[in-house]
Order: structure tokens, then sequence, then C-alpha cells
């Protein structure tokens, strides 16, 4: 293992600049970023170096959603093959959600998915404290310093963790210190919209309707309830993946985001898929909240870079193929995302669309600001060395025998990126080498300045 690296001939995004540089890791954290001469390769005393080749270098992406299906159900995914295929995408920490088996609804429960992940995880890794109709006392133990934050379903998803007790959700906004992040969909909408189309079309409903189904009004209705319990008890609220215009309303970009109380997150595939894609990939592009409007999802992007919109993120949620390539009603919702996310938003750059010092923002900075991360999201000085280089000329395309999530599949597959991963560090150690995973290497535990 490399323990003091220098690594040169790279173009550093960092904080909104685009520089040509050195960043020298020891231990682990790095110990000073240098701008020099672009052929700079001699190595100082002490180091190794590591040749970036001319391509990008930039912090590693901070994913605040993702379900990784530990413990209890593991033939879908599980944290070993999820963060494997996460450091293949350049996602060097993740944010995992409550709704295992068991529900992640106790402090013991919590905590043992912590150890789990000691031992199994080559990211850096959180997990949410999740939210009942009845565990408020065990919400109030949450240790705001090591734990990402507080879960609401206000919306039936994957899992039974459906919180529809208006005075539990008073109770929780009232009383929790920690940040909550909320699962926005009304849920009696859902179901009123779920009768018209069996009166309609029985048990035979398209995938063409879920957007009808899991509609526009469901998502306002829940998101603005949200907002209104926030601002009624200066809550800090982060709403999950935003997918209407009409919700875009309920945000502002007056303030810098260290000072939001209310911010929100959109994910990459309602900024990538729009509902005419339901014809082509089915309910393989089954997500909750739905993908929706092409409006919507051009609303969406241009929210995200006039900043009403705080972070890009993936709801990683695999399953297998069996369960996916199945009838409306029987096949669940989600998808597996975190090896593709860095390359699907890289084309938005690549396009014109976005800027690369925008999109290091949103994808590794606005986490760690959002989350209030001790020492990641930057290339500064002190800070964890969890870095990724990523060459912006080399194509490749998505194929079965290349996708490492444990289900195998991808709603990207046959989608030629035009961007590669090459190298990703977590915590200064080389897990990821052009293709090779270094599978003896573990993640870290987030810890949080609050």
């Amino acid at each position: 293992m490399m323990n003091k690296i220098q690594i040169t001939n790279v173009f550093i995004v960092n904080e909104g600049e685009i520089f040509q540089g050195c960043v020298y890791i020891d231990n682990g954290l790095i110990s000073h970023v240098q701008r020099i001469d672009f052929c700079q390769t001699k190595a100082e005393d002490g180091y190794e170096v590591l040749d970036g080749g001319g391509n990008i270098l930039m912090p590693g992406v901070i994913d605040d959603q993702v379900h990784f299906r530990d413990p209890g159900l593991t033939s879908k995914a599980d944290i070993f093959t999820e963060s494997k295929a996460a450091v293949a995408g350049g996602v060097t920490s993740f944010m995992d959600m409550p709704n295992t088996i068991p529900n992640t609804l106790t402090q013991d429960i919590l905590e043992d998915k912590y150890k789990m992940a000691a031992e199994k995880s080559v990211a850096n890794y959180s997990f949410y404290m999740g939210a009942s109709n009845n565990n408020l006392e065990e919400i109030l133990k949450v240790d705001p310093k090591t734990v990402c934050g507080i879960k609401i379903f206000m919306g039936a998803s994957t899992g039974n963790m459906l919180v529809d007790d208006k005075d539990a959700l008073d109770g929780i906004f009232k009383n929790s210190k920690m940040l909550i992040t909320v699962h926005c969909e009304d849920e009696s909408t859902i179901r009123e919209n779920i009768e018209k189309a069996k009166s309609e079309f029985g048990e035979k409903v398209p995938i063409s309707k879920h957007p009808e189904i899991r509609s526009e009004e469901a998502c306002y209705l829940s998101s603005s309830f949200a907002v209104a319990l926030a601002k009624k008890y200066n809550t800090r609220l982060h709403i999950l993946h935003l997918s209407t215009e009409k919700e875009l309303s309920l945000f502002d970009n007056k303030l810098p985001l260290k000072d939001k109380r209310i911010t929100a997150e959109v994910c990459v595939h309602h900024l990538w898929f729009s509902d005419r894609d339901y014809a082509k990939h089915g309910t393989r592009i089954k997500w909750n909240p739905a993908i929706k409007k092409e409006s919507d999802r051009n609303a969406l992007f241009q929210a995200l870079l006039d900043d009403k919109l705080d972070v890009i993120a993936t709801d990683h949620a695999p399953h297998t193929i069996g369960e996916k390539d199945n009838s409306y009603f029987k096949a669940p919702s989600g998808g597996p995302l975190v090896q593709h996310s860095l390359v699907a938003m890289l084309e938005f750059y690549l396009d014109g669309k976005i800027s690369i010092e925008k999109l290091v923002e949103k994808m590794c900075h606005a986490p760690a600001e959002c989350y209030q991360i001790e020492k990641r999201g930057y290339i500064r000085k002190g800070y964890h060395a969890d870095l990724v280089i990523v060459n912006t000329n080399k194509e490749w395309t998505v194929e079965k025998d290349n996708i490492l999530y444990k289900c195998k599949w991808s709603p990207f597959e046959g989608q030629t990126f035009r961007s590669s991963i090459m190298y990703t560090f977590v915590n200064g150690q080389l897990v990821y080498n052009n293709g090779t995973i270094n599978e003896g290497i573990r993640g870290q535990r987030l810890l949080f300045n609050r």
C-alpha cells in the first residue's frame, strides 16, 4: 500500500476552479495541493508518483441516498458488492437507507449496520436512522456527530416504513435536532390514482401510467406539507429525489447553501430519463417518485443550475432482473445507479449543459456542506484523500460483463459513455485502478461537524 503519494499531471477541479497541479497524500490525508508546471513529474522525497495522464482530478462523489440492501435483502445487493460498484463509479462515500430487514428503527439495529459496513465496505459509509409512527424515543437517541440523518417515508416505497400519523410527524419535526430527510408522495392520492387506473385497465395497467399514478399532485401535496412542518419548527430538512417542476416553487436560491434550513436533491435518473423512455425501458425505469414529463426533467436541470436544487444523488435501489421484468403492479420500484452516476453526469458536461465545476459542486462539495461532513468533499490540506481521476476522452459501453452490481443489470445497458473512471482513492488508498478493485481496502465511518 502506498502511504505517501504524489499525484501529478492532472487538471484539478475544486471549489469552482480548474487548475494544473499536484496533490500530495500522506497517511490518508491531503498534505498539500500545489499549483505547478503541468509537465512536473519529479518525485518529492519519500513520495511515490502517480501520473494522472493529463486527466481530471476531482473529489470523490458523495452519494447521500442509496439502498445497498444489507441486511435482509441480499439477494438483490449487499454492502460489499455495491460499494465496489460505487468506487468503480467514482463514489467514495455513501449514505444508506433504513428500509432493510429488519427496518433500522432502533439504535441497536443501526449500530449493527455500522459494524457490518466496517467489515464489508470498500467505500466510506453512513446509515440513516429510520422513522416510524411510534419510535420517536429511539430517534432522539441518535448522535448527530456519527449518523447522517433521520429518514422519513412520507409515502410508501420499498419496505414498510410509511409514516402517515400527523401527530407522529409533528413530534419528529418538533423534537429532532438531527437533519431530517424525506421521501415525499401523498399516499391517499396515489391510492385514488391506482383505483382509477384499475377501473380502466384492470390488473394490466401499462407502465406509462406510472407518472400519473404517482403523480405531480401526490408529490407536491407531500413536499409542501414537509416544508410547512420544517418552517413551523425551524427543522433542518432535506427533501430527496425531487421529480416535478411544480415542487420547485417550494425552494429558493437566495441563500448560500451553508445558511439554508431547507434543501433539496435531484437524482440522476430524473435528469436523464423522461416519460418518453417508458416505451423502451419499461419497468426497468420504474422508480418512486416516478420519472415524469420532459418538461419536468428540463425544469429540474435548470433548477440545479440555478441552485434551487442542491445535491445530485442516485437513489441506487437494486432489484433482481426477475423482479423488475414483470407486470406493472408486480415489478418493484428502484434500480441500480452508483457505478454510472458520475459518467452519466459527465455526458451533460461534454454536451455543454453543465460546467464541470458545477457538477463537482453538486456531487461532492454540496453533500459535504449539506450534511456537515467532517473533512470530506473537497481537495484541501488536512482533508481525507477521497479522490477520483477521470478521463473524459475514453469511451466505453455498458454491457453485462462490466456491470459490477450484484443484480447484474443496469438501465444504461447499451449506453456508450465518453468518460471513464481511471483511479479512485478512498482515504488515500488506491481502491480502484483502471478496472481493478483492491477488495482488501475498507472505508471509514463518516463523521459530522454538528
